[in-house]
């Protein structure tokens, strides 16, 4: 009798862990919203505070993804060897490192250095999920749990997303410059300690040995190539520098992929993403980032170009395109926090082509309907929910789709491909609308309306080129019962 009751007295126990945890990470995740909102909307006062342009602006942009596109694969390597909260407490010692050298930076160059040190957050995501998987292992609900702590997290984050942009519009007039920018740092270092008292260790890890030679091959490969794509955005496409390196970087994937399929313990396990139970996830992660991190700039671009001077646009003001970007990001909340109710519909593959479907639907919408603001509003609330939803689902999909030793590396690298594709989809963009006018100031000259088309149709059929990806991914990567401890999925 003693058995028989305390076995659901342990359920309860766990649950009631899991949703500490949950709730500690929900914390991380609007740390991350607001860091990701908090300085948009206050760009221009930046550069003032700096002394530089504008355009000098898309510096920070560039080296923010050259630093994710590295680290990724470093830190999603040693979530699995030491633990994904040891990663997580480095992570957000490193960006609130950068947040504090952002506060005081006395020049361009070291505010360059600080943002670029702060993009260390991208992995915060993927650590979380691995924390939840391997928390969740053996309850026998293991994917259904992270998929929904998923959408949990990432609603999380897109509601911080307005708060901080709604704090720091409404704060920079009224304090200085060092002020304003310290309270972001204020929230990540106090993220800090609530992951290194609120969080337990993770069980799970693999230990081993770190892939030194394939650490120092990662930036020949993906440095390289990013530096090279930046480079066509900045300098155009006829700037030998960015072709030099994009060959470079070309150049040196072949021995990469033959040293790391041979290593016992890479860095990056060439042999799991090519799974079948990877692939089409990782794939759909870069196609994704085409349009969730490539889109953002012409978007705003179009929105603020005076239809009475180019012959299109919206000719709106900041505040409506804050306005925009406040009802993307509330769709994407309510994509977020609708997966699971998605999950038990069309089940985990279909939630994932569902999304997809809407994010090329949303896109596709834009090339008729792009003359009014509501218009504008339709569209992007559509490809917000679908989106909302890709976020919340790939790195839990990834998750379910490795053994219990490599979660911590496939939820990290849904990121790094999608960072891979976010920064290919904005050179495409950058060569799209530089035709007649300037991407980062179009007050000096208009792009062809052509050029807004290409960026739409660019996106639709990078999502329904995701959609079709994940039709070759096997069901059983996230509907079978969860596998006995210890067997490889």
């Amino acid at each position: 009798m003693t058995h028989v009751g305390t076995e659901p007295h342990q359920r309860a126990l766990g649950a009631h862990s899991l949703v500490t945890i949950v709730g500690f990470l929900v914390c991380v995740e609007l740390a991350s919203g607001i860091l990701q909102g908090y300085y948009t909307p206050i760009f221009s006062d930046i550069a003032d505070h700096l002394d530089i342009s504008d355009a000098d602006v898309n510096w920070f942009e560039a080296a923010q993804l050259i630093v994710s596109a590295l680290a990724v694969p470093v830190l999603a390597r040693l979530g699995d060897m030491v633990g994904a909260k040891y990663v997580l407490l480095l992570s957000t010692a490193i960006t609130a490192l950068g947040s504090w050298v952002l506060a005081f930076a006395p020049s361009f160059t070291t505010f360059l250095i600080g943002w670029a040190l702060q993009g260390a957050y991208v992995i915060w995501l993927p650590m979380e999920v691995a924390i939840v998987y391997r928390r969740t292992a053996g309850s026998g609900r293991q994917n259904l749990l992270t998929r929904r702590a998923a959408g949990i997290l990432v609603g999380a984050l897109e509601l911080a997303v307005i708060v901080g942009a709604l704090t720091s519009g409404a704060i920079v007039e009224s304090t200085s410059m060092t002020v304003v920018l310290m309270l972001p740092a204020v929230v990540v270092t106090v993220c800090f300690f609530l992951i290194l008292f609120g969080i337990e260790r993770d069980p799970g890890t693999s230990g081993g040995k770190f892939d030194l030679i394939g650490f120092l091959l990662i930036p020949d490969v993906i440095g390289f190539v990013m530096a090279g794509l930046i480079t066509i955005r900045l300098q155009g496409i006829d700037s030998p520098l960015a072709w030099i390196l994009i060959v470079l970087g070309l150049a040196s994937l072949a021995p990469f992929i033959i040293y790391e399929s041979r290593h016992e313990e890479p860095i990056i396990d060439v042999r799991l993403f090519a799974s079948r139970l990877q692939w089409p996830v990782q794939l759909t992660a870069f196609l994704f980032g085409m349009s969730v991190l490539g889109a953002q700039i012409p978007l705003s671009t179009f929105a603020r170009t005076d239809p009475d001077v180019a012959g299109y646009g919206l000719g709106a003001d900041a505040a409506f395109v804050s306005t925009l970007i406040g009802v993307y990001v509330v769709f994407l909340a309510v994509g977020a926090f609708s997966l699971p109710l998605a999950s038990r519909l069309f089940g985990p593959r279909g939630a994932l082509i569902l999304s997809s479907l809407l994010v090329a639907l949303g896109y596709g919408l834009w090339l008729p309907f792009h003359d009014s603001t509501t218009q504008a509003l339709v569209n992007m609330a559509v490809v917000g929910v679908g989106s909302g939803a890709l976020v919340a689902a790939l790195p839990a999909s990834a998750a379910a789709g490795a053994p219990p030793e490599r979660t911590g590396f496939a939820t990290g690298m849904t990121n790094a491909t999608k960072t891979i594709g976010g920064a290919i989809a904005s050179a495409i963009f950058a060569i799209a609308l530089a035709s007649t006018g300037s991407l980062e100031d179009p007050a000096e000259g208009h792009a062809p309306l052509s050029g807004y088309l290409t960026v739409w149709s660019v996106c639709a059929v990078a999502a329904l080129l995701a959609a079709v990806a994940l039709l070759m991914m096997p069901k059983v990567s996230t509907s079978l019962p969860e596998p006995a401890e210890g067997a490889r999925v």
